[in-house]
C-alpha cells in the first residue's frame, strides 16, 4: 500500500510558476513510477508527466512541454512537479499517481494509487 499526499497548489497570475509536491509514504514507495495527471471541470483526468522509479525516464504531454519539470527525492520519498509559465487552460486539480511499472502509462487505470489531489488556478 502506497499513501501519496499532494501540496503546493494555489492561485497565481498567467505566467507566474508554482511548484507542486508529493509525498509518498508505505511500502517501497520509492521502487514506483510516479506520474502527475490534472483534472480541469468537465473534463477527463489527463496525463501530464511520469518519471521511472531512478528518475532516469521522464515523460510529458506535449502540452506541457518546455514549461514543466517532474523531478523525485527518494531519500525523502517525494515526487515534483515544477510548473513554468503557466496559463490558464492549466488550471485543474492536479493528481499526483503512483505506479509498479514502466515510465510510458498515460492511463489512469494503468497506475495503482492515487493521492486527494491540489487545486491550481491560473488567471489570464
Amino acid at each position: 500500500q502506497v499513501q501519496l499526499d499532494e501540496s503546493g497548489g494555489g492561485l497565481v497570475q498567467a505566467g507566474d510558476s508554482l511548484r507542486l509536491s508529493c509525498a509518498a509514504s508505505g511500502r517501497t514507495s520509492r521502487d514506483y513510477t510516479m506520474g502527475w495527471f490534472r483534472q480541469a471541470p468537465g473534463k477527463e483526468r489527463e496525463f501530464v508527466a511520469s518519471i521511472s522509479w531512478n528518475g532516469g525516464n521522464k515523460y510529458y504531454v506535449d502540452s506541457v512541454k518546455g514549461r514543466f519539470t517532474i523531478s523525485r527525492d527518494n531519500a525523502k520519498n517525494t515526487v515534483y512537479l515544477q510548473m513554468n509559465s503557466l496559463k490558464p487552460e492549466d488550471t485543474a486539480v492536479y493528481y499526483c499517481a503512483a505506479r509498479w511499472g514502466t515510465v510510458g502509462a498515460v492511463l489512469p487505470s494503468q497506475y495503482d494509487y492515487w493521492g486527494q489531489g491540489t487545486q491550481v488556478t491560473v488567471s489570464s
